[in-house]
């Protein structure tokens, strides 16, 4: 059986549970050096049409951690700078004989488009302002591994939340979990029509971030920003950023989280980044271990999770 992930929105709360579940395993397998069952003779294709450092190199890890093979695109490289259509590429892979499909894409609703061609799994690294499902997936095993579950507890998500599918991906996600979400950020950067998202919006940091659990702080995207949407770095850095005088409106053992890449003194600044609150490099690890779990299940896999569920006895909490 081959699933296609392609946004959290629409998964039940059970299996995000398995996913997070299914990647502290994996992770659990892969620092303690225990050989994992290889998914032999499976080729995954990574496309990507928008630059990336974390999630493409994670998606490779994982693919080798999984013994799947891998191949690469890039859109410089492929046809579709000479002028050929997304449904052509991806109808070209699939008679390529891939077997499943990792794609990054600047358009919303990309990955729908190519589950709806391809004919293998498809996994969304990212589409638009859309969705970015295992980017949520690992910010929340980094917040159930230091907290323990994210049921009840405060999420401020700070920034540029209408440009950002990591800010989707986790709203949905923490929701559907029982956490309370918060945007937190200028009129312009949040959402107009926040019904379509499980979250309050805070013009004001000091209100936004008082007693929060978790401080997400987001890039600001200005590569889908129109004009205007900023008046001023320097007035965003003023009232937005994420440093140890806002952090005093959150709870003393609040954790920071940011997706990456880091605008260090705009979003947050050094001490923020890389205190003791900090949790950005688990984050990074961690992405590996969902995107193996999001490529074992994909992949219709299940045995492994089941097995190591029985093995320990522990139910994780989320």
């Amino acid at each position: 059986m081959t699933r296609n992930l392609l946004g959290i929105r629409h998964l039940d709360v059970e299996t995000i549970q398995n996913l997070i579940s299914l990647g502290r395993t994996f992770k659990a397998k892969v620092t303690s050096g225990e050989k994992i069952e290889p998914m032999s003779d499976q080729v995954v294709g990574l496309l990507f049409f928008e630059n990336s450092t974390r999630t493409r190199v994670s998606f490779e890890q994982a693919a080798f951690y999984l013994g799947l093979k891998c191949s690469n695109f890039a859109a410089a490289g492929s046809s579709i700078s000479k002028g050929e259509t997304l449904r052509d590429t991806i109808l070209t892979l699939r008679h390529e004989r891939l077997n499943g499909l990792v794609m990054r894409h600047r358009s919303s609703g990309s990955a729908q488009l190519a589950a709806g061609y391809f004919g293998g799994p498809v996994i969304n690294a990212g589409d638009g302002s859309h969705e970015h499902p295992t980017q949520a997936l690992g910010d929340a095993l980094t917040i159930v591994e230091r907290k323990g579950t994210l049921d009840g507890l405060v999420v401020a998500i700070v920034g540029d939340v209408e440009h950002s599918r990591v800010a989707r991906s986790n709203a949905w996600l923490l929701s559907k979990m029982g956490a309370e979400v918060r945007f937190v950020g200028p009129r312009t950067m949040l959402p107009s029509h926040v019904s379509m998202l499980p979250g309050t919006l805070y013009h004001e940091m000091p209100a936004g971030l008082e007693g929060a659990d978790v401080v997400m702080a987001l890039r600001l995207q200005r590569e889908r920003m129109g004009e205007g949407m900023v008046s001023s770095i320097d007035e965003f850095t003023r009232n937005y950023q994420v440093n140890r005088e806002k952090l005093r409106f959150a709870k003393p053992d609040c954790l920071v989280m940011h997706p990456g890449p880091i605008n260090r003194g705009i979003e947050l600044d050094d001490i923020s980044a890389d205190g003791d609150h900090s949790v950005i490099h688990q984050q990074i690890e961690n992405g590996i271990f969902v995107r193996m779990a999001a490529l074992h299940w994909a992949f219709g896999g299940g045995a492994i999770k089941q097995a190591e569920t029985k093995k320990s006895g522990k139910k994780v909490k989320a």
